[in-house]
């Protein structure tokens, strides 16, 4: 059964989505997904993110630059299960710095529309040569400010 997005309770609008399927691998000795899965999905979503709006890691690496997670949270609301359907959506929100941003997630169980995962990540820009925080370059700009949802 296919369900439209626009019907699903995003916190945000308009997120980039993957569609994901817990498989036999995913679940742990209490038979629902795993909590490391879940952060695996953000990684994926977020990469998969970025090369939609252009920067993968070949540009990290070209570029010199990185965007680093610098703190990440997770609440974990929910379970799920084996072959069940889910959607995971991601936004990039405003950071606190001109170093830096925010990537949120939310995954939702699409049988009942239920949130099962919100999470959020504080990223930095960094220089990927020294490890050391710097200025956003002109093509991360480009890319990641004009996807950053302002909305509260």
């Amino acid at each position: 059964m296919s369900t439209p997005e626009n019907s699903i309770p995003w916190d945000l609008p308009d997120p980039y989505t993957i569609t994901l399927t817990p498989q036999t691998a995913d679940i742990d000795g209490l038979d629902h997904t795993n909590n490391a899965v879940y952060v695996r999905w953000c990684e994926q979503a977020g990469w998969a993110h970025s090369i939609a709006l252009g920067l993968g890691l070949e540009d990290y690496r070209r570029l010199d630059r990185a965007m680093a997670i610098r703190h990440g949270e997770y609440e974990y609301l929910l379970p799920t299960s084996v072959d069940e359907p889910l959607l995971l959506g991601t936004w990039l929100r405003p950071g606190d710095t001109a170093l830096s941003m925010q990537r949120q997630f939310q995954l939702i169980r699409l049988r009942d529309h239920s949130t099962v995962l919100r999470a959020r990540w504080n990223l930095v820009c960094i220089e990927l040569s020294s490890g050391r925080p710097r200025r956003l370059p002109p093509e991360f700009s480009a890319a990641y400010l004009s996807a950053v949802v302002n909305a509260d």
